[in-house]
């Protein structure tokens, strides 16, 4: 556990460093999460390492949601006011998503799939 504790961090300071270095508009953790899924695409050998941890961390993710609900209490009255461009903007970014999903869907379904290698001991 404390092995994939240091990994997470690791990869949130490499997107915190990134992130202020080039004054990215975007959360370190969220470019570190991007470079972790990125190590693991090309190079699945941390998977093991970090797999039952994250699981387990995965469990109690509705937590991480106690200080968002915490925010929107302590704002009620601004959210309260500026109600209309928060529907409008959550309606639109909603719409922009689920376009955005579809095209790259469509786009990675009509990628050519490369053909399996053939078994060089069964064609002999």
């Amino acid at each position: 556990m404390l092995q994939t504790f240091a990994i997470l961090l690791l990869f949130q300071t490499l997107g915190e460093v990134i992130s202020y270095a080039l004054h990215l508009p975007v959360p370190g953790p969220v470019i570190g999460m991007i470079l972790l899924f990125g190590w693991l695409v090309f190079d699945n050998r941390l998977l093991p390492v970090i797999q039952h941890s994250v699981g387990e961390l995965l469990k109690h993710l509705s937590l991480l949601f106690v200080p968002a609900g915490v925010g929107i209490m302590v704002h009620a009255r601004t959210i309260g006011s500026q109600w209309l461009p928060i529907a409008v903007a959550l309606v639109v970014s909603t719409w922009v998503a689920i376009a955005v999903t579809a095209l790259v869907t469509r786009a990675l379904m009509r990628k050519p799939h490369a053909a399996p290698p053939a078994d060089e001991e069964g064609s002999s």
